[in-house]
């Protein structure tokens, strides 16, 4: 195997990632790739996606294996394809030539991670893992270790202590993270801007789904998550693709992609199939957009990211007063979660080689150490809730929803009836749902927009619609 420029960079940042892991913890690791899953029968199997945290020391998508860390140094665990595969799958790479590719001190099989456990010199006494999602995997992760491995939200003993660990290294992307997650976010960004140059043309949901994946796919990547393309807005994980196009809609496209080796992006844009907002879909729409603007330009190091959703709900509310959709007192409306009748969720989230970073781990990485969810209607879908510092990517999202199941609520309705002018709300029956989304890098200088050279302002948006007109 002839080794690239490339190669040797991605060695260097590998050492570098478990040097800096060695640095935080004094005991082995074992790490699992996880498998591929069947879709409805054994040859036929979902795209795999490796563990995360696996791909973050080991570099490469290997399925089927394992790595163990200590003290700096890797072992890698990995079979060699069956030769019967070739004719199926042709020739794949063999152990010794990953095992170079990656800087692996060390290359065995899967079965010796077992046996030489049971050696003179185990390699898996007092070692950490982070348990996968997949329980087949869970289960032979603890009949190696020979112990029980709790799920990946709540960790126990030296798993938790390596949990932290990680987190500490993930939360600030190193250079080599940020050139896939720059990759990623210029294909989203391309992606949208032909999905939006595709609505004029398309007859459904899908047509324009179609037309922002076919460029995600054609750069060698994935969707770093199901695709949402949608007139129901309201719907805020909708995975149907079926509904007509027409004129009056909004359609919401919530679509990123991952790069090759599992890094993200996540991005949402909404624009009117007519290539026109109507006044109050216009209206909407600022307002969403200037929650969307104050909370990037809030961000830099040393600020609390609850900070700034709690500035996109005083922003939203103040823009629904100015409405007449809101009626009080800003602060007090935000107080008492008004706001998130139609800001449901929170402003963002972590981004990395997880679209949601980490989040495996359950609130473990998305709160500071001595933090928990808030019980408020207004606070308890924030994902992420630690002070801001240089390198976490994160998203900032506002939006604006009409859910049917909130505002036709008897006891929603009997609690806020002084605070929403629910007749003047039907006049805006035709803005279900509106989202703006940016992946935004903190920076020592304050912030850069990964995703900025998408237009967010209403009239660039009906431009590029227009475009196909």
């Amino acid at each position: 195997m002839e080794i690239t420029k490339s190669d040797d960079l991605l060695r260097n940042i590998l050492h570098q990632r478990r040097q800096k892991l060695a640095s935080l913890i004094n005991y082995p690791v074992i790490l699992w790739s996880g498998r591929s899953i069947p879709r409805n029968y054994p040859a036929l199997v979902y795209p795999f996606r490796a563990s995360s945290h696996f791909l973050y020391f080991a570099g490469l998508p290997l399925e089927n294996a394992a790595i163990r860390l200590e003290s700096g140094k890797l072992e890698l665990f990995l079979d060699d394809a069956d030769p019967s595969s070739t004719l199926w799958h042709g020739e794949m790479p063999k152990r010794a030539e990953i095992a170079e590719r990656i800087g692996a001190d060390a290359a065995w099989t899967m079965s010796e991670l077992k046996v030489r456990s049971s050696s003179r010199a185990p390699l898996t006494t007092n070692a950490a893992t982070i348990a996968l999602q997949d329980s087949v995997i869970r289960l032979q992760q603890s009949q190696i270790l020979d112990r029980p491995v709790a799920p990946s939200k709540t960790p126990t003993g030296i798993d938790l202590e390596l949990t932290q660990a990680i987190i500490s290294l993930r939360l600030s992307h190193d250079a080599a993270s940020l050139v896939e997650l720059r990759q990623a976010a210029a294909v989203t960004v391309a992606a949208h801007k032909a999905g939006m140059a595709a609505t004029r043309t398309a007859k459904i949901e899908a047509g324009v789904r179609a037309a922002m994946e076919s460029v995600i796919i054609s750069e060698n990547m994935t969707y770093a998550y199901p695709s949402i393309v949608t007139v129901q807005g309201e719907v805020l994980h909708s995975e149907h693709y079926h509904n007509p196009l027409q004129a009056g809609d909004l359609l919401l496209a919530d679509v990123g992609a991952e790069s090759s080796m599992g890094w993200a992006a996540d991005v949402t844009r909404t624009w009117p199939v007519s290539g026109k907002f109507s006044p109050t879909q216009r209206a909407i729409y600022d307002i969403v957009l200037a929650a969307h603007d104050a909370c990037i330009d809030k961000i830099s190091p040393g600020v609390e990211y609850q900070d700034i959703h709690l500035l996109a709900a005083r922003t939203m509310a103040s823009g629904l007063v100015d409405l007449g959709i809101l009626r009080g007192n800003v602060e007090e409306l935000v107080e008492m979660d008004a706001h998130a009748l139609f800001f449901v969720h929170g402003i963002g989230h972590l981004i990395g080689l997880d679209v949601h970073d980490m989040e495996d781990l359950g609130d473990l990485a998305g709160y500071a150490v001595g933090r928990t969810r808030s019980s408020r209607f207004g606070l308890g879908f924030l994902r992420l809730n630690r002070v801001l510092h240089p390198g976490m990517l994160v998203s900032i999202e506002p939006g604006f929803y009409q859910v049917p199941a909130i505002l036709n609520n008897s006891e929603t309705r009997a609690k806020y009836k002084d605070s929403v002018n629910w007749d003047h709300l039907e006049k805006f029956a035709d803005v279900r749902g509106i989202r703006i989304e940016d992946d935004i890098l903190v920076s020592a200088e304050g912030r850069e927009v990964l995703t900025g050279k998408l237009p967010t302002k209403a009239l660039e948006i009906e431009e590029l619609v227009a475009v196909s007109a």
